[in-house]
């Protein structure tokens, strides 16, 4: 069978003051078309369906649609959990409702799906608290889904009770787990798990997380969860959280980042976005693939230290959003700026970078600087950037900023 896997479309997200809503009307049109090329049989959303807590109706209206062609009208199920940036009982409300299409919401893990034969067909044969069983018409096996939304705090407590509160989140998770795999998943059916999570290999360096997302390293007080958590029966793990595509680990078995369907911080304009074919039998290792999204405007970090070749690339890349930073003597002056911001739309940011006179040594500050106030310290930043003291119009200007502040 053919499962598709993505994860944090972030709907409603917004690039400071540019909407991002009609660029992911176009990519998650391109996400359904993948799957009817694919004749995908399944679609796993990792979380992370919207941006906020509470999403416009634009953005509730997108989901709604986009699903409902992305399950080929309740032919092809959907399970999609609930990331750290989504509601729990948003994301669970439209659940009665769109079962009936075959797409399953899950945010609660003190929540249990409903058992029984769709319209389509689809039967949801087993369920327990973070567990599914589906058996789809066409396949003589059934999938075994262990379900691992983001959990805050409040909701694992929820979950663990109070008697367990001395064991680390990560060894809980690990052991329902393994009891819920060794319950459940033999080599008989297709066993996957879908998390929303920070997973990274014991003693590792943890990935970054991207500029645009909530850190969640700790997950109410605990630390990241291990690769080797994950039950031996598993063939593979959906993730998401994380918007870059990698594999953190392909033992026991893959686990993989989809990434995000398009760039949403200036931290990911050099990435490649994508969406995950699998392929799976079982009992055997799955075969999985991406594939590349080319919707949505790319997201660009570039720095030029003269007008004219500023303007030129802006001119040759027109369509797509700029981090632009501009190498000057001093602060970029009226003419330069209205000149750069007339050329392009979608100069996100304009960042002076102010050289330092040769031979002048970059601030470098004493432990006894540290003690210094607010105005002896400006000096020293200003005298260290341009070789010379501040005169007395520019303190007073930095008096009246600091003023405001307080």
């Amino acid at each position: 069978m053919k499962i598709l896997h993505t994860a944090d479309w972030h709907l409603g997200k917004r690039l400071q003051e540019y909407s991002r809503l009609e660029e992911q009307k176009e990519v998650l049109r391109e996400i359904v078309d993948i799957a009817e090329a694919q004749e995908v049989d399944l679609v796993l959303l990792a979380g992370d369906i919207f941006d906020s807590f509470n999403p416009n109706h634009e953005a509730v209206e997108l989901l709604y649609k986009t699903l409902r062609r992305l399950s080929n009208n309740g032919k092809r199920p959907i399970i999609a959990i609930s990331g750290n940036h989504d509601s729990t009982q948003f994301i669970e409300a439209p659940d009665p409702l769109a079962r009936e299409l075959g797409i399953i919401f899950y945010s609660r893990y003190d929540s249990t799906i409903p058992t029984g034969t769709l319209e389509s067909g689809i039967q949801i044969t087993q369920s327990e608290s973070s567990f599914i069983e589906l058996k789809l018409p066409a396949y003589d096996f059934p999938i075994r889904i262990l379900l691992a939304p983001y959990a805050n705090e409040l909701l694992l407590k929820t979950y663990l009770g109070d008697g367990d509160r001395e064991e680390e989140f990560r060894e809980l998770m690990g052991k329902r787990w393994t009891a819920l795999a060794d319950k459940y998943c033999d080599n008989k059916g297709v066993n996957l798990l879908i998390g929303h999570f920070f997973f990274m290999k014991e003693g590792e360096k943890p990935e970054a997380e991207p500029e645009s997302e909530r850190p969640i390293l700790h997950v109410g007080g605990t630390q990241a969860l291990f690769t080797h958590l994950i039950p031996p029966q598993i063939q593979y793990v959906a993730l998401g959280h994380l918007h870059r595509y990698h594999a953190v680990a392909k033992e026991p078995c893959p686990m993989v980042y989809s990434s995000s369907p398009l760039s949403y911080s200036f931290s990911e304009a050099a990435q490649e976005k994508q969406v995950v074919i699998i392929e799976a039998i079982p009992g055997k290792p799955v075969q999985y693939k991406p594939v590349g999204l080319s919707k949505g405007k790319p997201l660009y970090r570039e720095t030029f230290d003269s007008l004219e070749s500023a303007l030129a690339w802006l001119e040759a890349n027109p369509h797509c959003y700029v981090e632009l930073t501009y190498i000057t003597e001093q602060a970029i002056d009226a003419s330069t700026r209205k000149a750069l911001m007339k050329a392009h739309e979608g100069i996100v940011n304009l960042i002076p970078q102010i050289k330092n006179p040769i031979g002048q040594e970059s601030l470098s500050l004493k432990v006894e600087d540290l003690e210094k106030d607010m105005l002896s310290l400006f000096q020293l930043y200003y005298k260290s950037e341009r070789g010379l003291e501040p005169n007395g119009e520019i303190l007073d200007l930095f008096k009246e900023v600091i003023s405001k502040e307080e």
